[in-house]
């Protein structure tokens, strides 16, 4: 017997809230700058622990493993609790209730909670695309965009709760108790259900990106320094939630509209005495949903289904790994360093520019959603080709970075943050669509494999650079810190394009064939 399609729609906004909760490691940036003088490292100690975040998801596809074999509410319980072990205990040992860690202690659980952001992502994923089978790149692309709130969020919240001095020990005991409490409510709602079919899908659909993007618009413009100079803190936070509990309107309504049609099917059964004959038609109907279903998993937006063994002997595979590679992985660098570039350049709003990424990257993960809903049943948008109209303006905004003004540093903050979230959002659809859906959580936990390569890549080297302009001091402060970084991560995002580009004509019989 299928379920409650209003259980279906709950489903989503389960996914919702738990991305918005599971960017943990993007409010880094935040309180990295005071977290250097707590421990007392060096900028290039600094990278190495944004390096260890990122190199949780080398193990990304555990999570993808546990996913086949396990329950998925306790896939989600386990990274859950991996997030609270990971900052927990770097919590205690900053507040001084554990007395000893060495660095490669932090490292270690550092990585840990990077890894925990695989566990829930990869629930999501999975769950998003069980529960809405022909509409899974809209559902996966919608949800996911939420996580580019996250940061915006976090930083939100600990503007409340505590004074600037605190803000290292504020976001890592967030970072640990939110996803927990979040991930125990949310277990028995983010399940599947079988549901093969919604009838008004479309039209909840287009609701919810109603709502998601007056979210987005409010969370643009309450990153505004102009805005936060009117409005305090906490009435920025309440704003941001109330917009966050909106989407559980949808399934709500969708219950009373079943509650309405059960009673009115149960007025018309008091008039219609040929049970069977009505029982019968009801079970073809189900059938036929279930046909319905299957064909919509079966179509034709799937060049390959393949395993991570085959996978890895395609080429396609490996110019779409070193897209992803020049184009969000060196944008997500560029993120997590944002603390330092911005006080190495004198510029003291480290919290606005955080808030602005996230806001703007939010959007970048919910523009490739909007256009799957649009153009869904007409032609299958070409992935390559999307990734090649969002990579070219993040390598201008990196040559942007050049000019010393501060209006340069937040128009390509915001250029990357769209660009990053763009890429990140498109590689999920991009991976079903060149190598099937059978195998998803492990051959994506693969794909992202090149975060934290890049990561240590690209960080270590900005890392070595910042120490040699500040001559080898622990602080360097000027445009030089990071100019010479900015032209070589510039020169990337343009070989980047360039594949992007050899990926989109090796793909484009496969996407003009699905037109």
């Amino acid at each position: 017997m299928p379920y409650s399609t209003s259980l279906q729609w709950l489903s989503l906004v389960g996914i919702i809230w738990l991305q918005v909760i599971n960017g943990t490691n993007t409010n880094f940036p935040a309180y990295s700058s005071q977290l250097k003088q707590l421990l007392s490292i060096s900028q290039v100690e600094l990278n190495n622990l944004a390096f260890a975040s990122d190199a949780g998801k080398l193990f990304g596809w555990f999570s993808g493993l546990a996913a086949i074999y396990l329950p998925l509410w306790l896939v989600l319980i386990v990274g859950s609790f991996l997030g609270l072990i990971g900052y927990g205990v770097q919590y205690l040992f900053i507040t001084n209730h554990i007395s000893y860690l060495s660095y490669w202690h932090v490292f270690f659980l550092t990585f840990l909670a990077g890894n925990s952001i695989c566990w829930i992502n990869t629930v999501c994923y999975v769950v998003a695309i069980r529960n809405f089978l022909s509409d899974r790149q809209v559902a996966v692309g919608l949800t996911t965009s939420y996580q580019g709130l996250s940061a915006k969020i976090y930083t939100n919240v600990a503007d409340v709760v505590s004074s600037h001095n605190n803000k290292a020990k504020t976001f890592l005991f967030l970072n640990s108790i939110v996803p927990v409490a979040v991930c125990l409510t949310l277990a028995p709602i983010v399940r599947e259900i079988e549901v093969k079919n919604s009838k008004h899908s479309s039209v909840v659909f287009a609701l919810m990106f109603v709502i998601t993007i007056a979210t987005g618009i409010y969370a643009v413009i309450s990153s505004l320094q102009i805005f936060t100079n009117k409005i305090s803190s906490l009435g920025v936070l309440i704003g941001i939630l109330v917009s966050l509990l909106l989407p559980l309107l949808l399934p709500v309504c969708v219950k009373i509209k079943e509650i309405v049609e059960s009673l009115h099917k149960k007025r018309e059964r008091l008039r219609i005495y040929h049970f069977t004959m009505e029982e019968n038609i009801n079970k073809e109907r189900i059938e036929s949903y279930v046909k319905e279903g299957d064909d919509e998993v079966e179509d034709g937006c799937v060049m390959e289904e393949i395993g991570v063994k085959l996978m890895l002997k395609r080429m396609n595979f490996w110019l779409y790994f070193f897209v992803y590679f020049f184009g969000a992985t060196i944008g997500l660098v560029f993120l997590n360093n944002l603390g330092q570039i911005a006080e190495s350049r004198g510029c003291s709003g480290t919290s606005y520019l955080v808030s602005l990424s996230s806001s703007f990257g939010f959007f970048g993960r919910l523009i490739p959603s909007l256009l799957d809903y649009f153009y869904r049943g007409k032609h299958t948008i070409s992935r390559p080709a999307s990734m090649v109209a969002v990579m070219a303006p993040t390598a201008c905004a990196f040559f942007l970075l050049l000019n010393k003004t501060d209006i340069a540093l937040y128009i390509s903050t915001a250029v990357i943050g769209v660009s990053t979230g763009a890429i990140s959002s498109t590689a999920i659809s991009t991976t079903t669509e060149l190598f099937g859906t059978k195998n998803f959580s492990v051959n994506h936990n693969v794909v992202v494999a090149n975060i934290p390569i890049g990561s240590f890549l690209f960080g270590y080297s900005a890392a070595l650079i910042y120490r040699k302009q500040g001559n080898g001091h622990g602080k360097c402060m000027g445009m030089e810190c990071f100019s010479d970084t900015f032209i070589i991560w510039g020169s990337f995002s343009c070989l980047g394009t360039l594949l992007a580009l050899i990926l989109y004509f090796r793909t484009r019989k496969f996407y003009s064939q699905n037109q």
